[in-house]
């Protein structure tokens, strides 16, 4: 297990994924300022936010202003969530895996419970 390697490839993902939030939060403030340009970047953007750096780049070749306040809101993101996350994703973690192992318990309980043990077979004592 190469820890370094999982470290970088969370670090890309999670990069992908502030993109999205900030593009969410550039949509919707341009929904209320300039609606044809939030329409514009919806179509734009379908199914492009999976690589987020790949999406900047294509982004800037369209509209780098757009691409620059994508890329503004993001770090701001980033900037603002980065004391709490660490601390919030282990606990979240630790008690997914606390109710999955409860889940499960409960499962092989109940199987035991109602598929008991075949009993001995009767004999006939004359």
């Amino acid at each position: 297990m190469d820890l370094k390697q999982i470290a970088k490839e969370t670090a890309k993902t999670l990069q992908s994924y502030l993109t999205y939030q900030a593009l969410r939060t550039v949509l919707a403030q341009l929904g209320e300022t300039n609606p044809p340009l939030a329409h514009w970047l919806q179509n734009f953007s379908a199914g492009k936010v999976q690589d987020g750096e790949a999406y900047i780049e294509e982004l800037f070749l369209e509209k780098s202003d757009l691409a620059l306040r994508i890329m503004t809101v993001r770090e701001h993101i980033a900037a603002e969530m980065v004391e709490f996350l660490p601390e919030m994703v282990l606990t979240g973690i630790q008690q997914a895996n606390m109710e999955q192992r409860r889940q499960h318990l409960e499962r092989i309980t109940q199987l035991n419970l109602s598929d008991p043990s075949p009993k001995a077979p009767k004999t006939d004592n004359i």
